[in-house]
């Protein structure tokens, strides 16, 4: 025998269904706004490219092709006429391969940490904190369609210091101002604040005789992706238990 309670509600829908369909139905799951990489592949890993108004991470270890699928990704935000900075925590940052990837320089703000009065004397712990300083200044200003925090040349066990609050606040300002905030990082420091979550490898050196780099590939493998799209009302698989790869390219000239 059916309640009081469910029989009142099922009057009111009926009531309802005719004048108000949409009343006391279930809004569909969103799709978020995403900006391409500019690599179809890696945009078909992403379900379309990295989430905008949050945090993305690209990991993996040196010459991993970390860097070159950022420049890929700046390219694509500047093209579509927005600011981009790249803080750049140990000064690493090559301003001719950035521009041989298509990034036009002058839309970009690189952002370099080190000593002032005696550059490229600055102690690790003390750039990750201009770093961090920096990027969080940036965040709160606002108007930057990316900003890129290059984490790749800081050890592990002093990014893992960065508290995850720090984190969980810079994921609130993404939000709040749209911008992409991209971490490049031997690893995973953002943990649960990353929307999205790119490991790259190395895969394999393509060379033109013994002394010229001709081309490079590249593995990469998605570790996590929050707002992935829906199928028929059913969610993917969690990020632990989906196992796609795919590779790409980047030409290299001597």
């Amino acid at each position: 025998m059916p309640s009081a309670s469910t029989l009142l509600r099922v009057q009111i829908e009926r009531s309802l269904e005719q004048r108000f369909p949409s009343a006391l139905t279930v809004a569909p799951r969103c799709i978020r706004a995403v900006t391409q990489t500019g690599i179809g592949k890696i945009d078909a890993l992403l379900d379309g490219g990295l989430p905008v108004g949050a945090i993305s991470e690209i990991t993996g270890p040196d010459s991993s092709g970390r860097t070159s699928l950022t420049f890929a990704f700046v390219a694509q935000c500047i093209a579509k006429g927005q600011s981009c900075a790249w803080v750049d925590a140990a000064d690493a940052l090559d301003p001719e391969s950035a521009a041989a990837s298509e990034v036009e320089l002058q839309r970009l703000l690189w952002v370099r940490c080190q000593n002032q009065e005696q550059p490229y004397t600055a102690k690790p712990l003390a750039r990750l904190d201009q770093a961090l300083r920096a990027t969080d200044l940036l965040l709160q200003v606002g108007g930057f369609g990316a900003i890129v925090l290059d984490l790749g040349n800081t050890a592990p066990e002093h990014g893992t210091r960065i508290p995850q609050a720090t984190w969980f606040r810079w994921r609130q300002a993404a939000d709040r101002t749209r911008c992409c905030l991209v971490v490049l990082g031997k690893m995973a420091y953002t943990q649960s604040s990353a929307a999205a979550s790119v490991e790259c490898a190395p895969l394999e050196v393509h060379a033109a005789g013994e002394t010229v780099l001709q081309k490079f590939s590249f593995t990469v493998a998605r570790r996590r992706e929050r707002f992935a799209s829906s199928t028929g009302g059913m969610r993917k698989p969690p990020v632990s238990t989906w196992s796609a790869r795919t590779s790409w390219d980047v030409e290299k000239r001597a």
